[in-house]
């Protein structure tokens, strides 16, 4: 089902605590109006016959749609497969349990359609994207240090205002669920989970605003592992940062990701540590951190990358080089592994893709082979960098029809990558399709061309 949530980014978020929310509703009066029951011609009509172009947001299995109704009011509506809810009159109970949950930090839900086996939700509109598009898609401008601090104190309150009022269903927490408006930062979420879970989701949000960077649940943990916090912090900020907030939030991000939960702190700790933290970040004086290595990896989309020069070349040794010292960084806007894949992964699988990646480094490709492709058939998904990988140890055990299906499968993962093109382009090489070489290796080229101008 759905549910939301939300803090101010452009209002101070420490003085606008004067009211209690769980208490007013937002609009300011005791009883709220009752959730409009929509027919499905009524939200085909708002979204123009569902068009594509009216798509907001397409994560995974959630797809959202902007629709106008026809008294001029913009809405977002959120399509459920009906095989979710088969039952209509359980869905119209939760729907309208939802709609009761009233906060500055949560969206509006105004609406639902429950018509034969038509399952949408209606909820106020976010004009100004997600968290997920601002934080990891570079055409926007970088989020500031200070506007990270209030997302992260935003969606804490929201979430201890939802486990207070008893409304425990929701497990998706992402930087994709996380939607800014003009005045909020809020976020919408679904399924049911326990309070723990959501913990660690709230953590792995913490390690997304710290980096920067897009990383499955599950390797959170290994992401902060053993890293300085100038090596963890996102290089895009350059430097601009307080060195004890940010430590004080790496901090909050490592309780939270214990998977043991009398480790994992409760969701009122974790909004009192942070709204101490901007109580704190209210002095303008900030440590700014300049790094070399910050500063070289700023002005390097400028140049052509070492990997696009290396298959140009067909510099094998080179290309091999790149990729161990690249190892799994570059699947850093890797779309998020599901909640359901989280939990299945087990301990054994990885081990097995390590022992390929140290296969990999030595250059002991065929045992490397082996480890990749054990851990690909016991996988329903994979890092495009271990079928890239694999992709690169075919093409020197003299196997590049084998390799190019690699590149392409590593495509179909992360369409927009531009390694797997480029492998694509040294295995149509090796099998003397050379104008098909050519083209792929000028594809990636514009795919690396874009992701620098993003």
């Amino acid at each position: 089902m759905g549910c939301c949530y939300s803090l101010p980014s452009t209002v101070d978020p420490i003085q606008d605590q004067t009211t209690d929310a769980s208490s007013e509703p937002r609009n300011g009066r005791r009883e709220d109006p009752p959730l409009t029951k929509f027919s499905f011609y009524d939200l085909k009509m708002a979204t123009r016959y569902f068009s594509p172009e009216n798509i907001v947001t397409e994560h995974g299995f959630d797809i959202v749609f902007k629709g106008r109704l026809q008294n001029g009011s913009v809405i977002a509506i959120k399509i459920f497969n009906s095989m979710v809810w088969p039952d209509p009159n359980l869905f119209v109970e939760e729907a309208q349990r939802v709609g009761r949950l009233r906060h500055k930090r949560i969206v509006n839900l105004i609406g639902y359609c429950c018509d034969g086996d038509k399952r949408l939700l209606v909820a106020d509109f976010m004009p100004n994207d997600t968290l997920a598009k601002r934080l990891f898609q570079r055409k926007h401008q970088t989020m500031d240090w200070p506007t990270r601090l209030r997302v992260a104190y935003g969606v804490a309150e929201a979430l201890c205002y939802c486990n207070t009022a008893g409304f425990a269903s929701y497990n998706n927490l992402s930087a994709y669920k996380v939607l800014f408006d003009e005045v909020y930062i809020r976020q919408i979420n679904s399924g049911s989970v326990n309070p723990h879970n959501m913990t660690y989701k709230f953590g792995t949000i913490l390690v997304n605003l710290l980096s920067g960077k897009q990383i499955p649940p599950s390797h959170a943990p290994e992401m902060i592992h053993r890293k300085t916090l100038v090596q963890l912090m996102d290089p895009y900020l350059k430097g601009r940062f307080s060195m004890d907030e940010a430590t004080a939030v790496l901090n909050l991000a490592i309780q939270c990701l214990q998977h043991e939960d009398q480790e994992s702190p409760n969701t009122r700790e974790i909004v009192e540590e942070l709204e101490t933290l901007l109580a704190r970040a209210e002095a303008p004086s900030h440590e700014v951190i300049e790094t070399t290595t910050q500063q070289e990896e700023v002005s390097s989309s400028n140049r052509t990358s070492p990997l696009g020069e290396a298959c140009s070349r067909m510099d094998l040794a080179s290309i091999h080089k790149i990729m161990v010292s690249t190892a799994y960084d570059d699947d850093k806007d890797f779309i998020e592994l599901s909640f359901e894949e989280w939990i299945q992964e087990v301990k054994e699988l990885q081990d097995v893709r390590k022992q390929g990646d140290q296969a990999f480094v030595e250059q002991d490709f065929k045992p490397a082979i082996d480890c990749y492709s054990q851990f690909i058939e016991a996988r329903s998904m994979v890092y495009p960098s271990v079928y890239a990988r694999r992709s690169l140890c075919y093409i020197f055990c003299n196997e590049p029809d084998k390799a190019l299906l690699d590149g392409m499968a590593a495509q179909s993962v992360y369409p927009d990558w531009p390694t797997a093109f480029y492998l694509q382009s040294v295995a149509l090489a090796k099998l003397n399709m050379n104008i098909d070489s050519t083209n792929t290796l000028k594809e990636a080229a514009i795919l690396e061309a874009k992701k620098r101008h993003q």
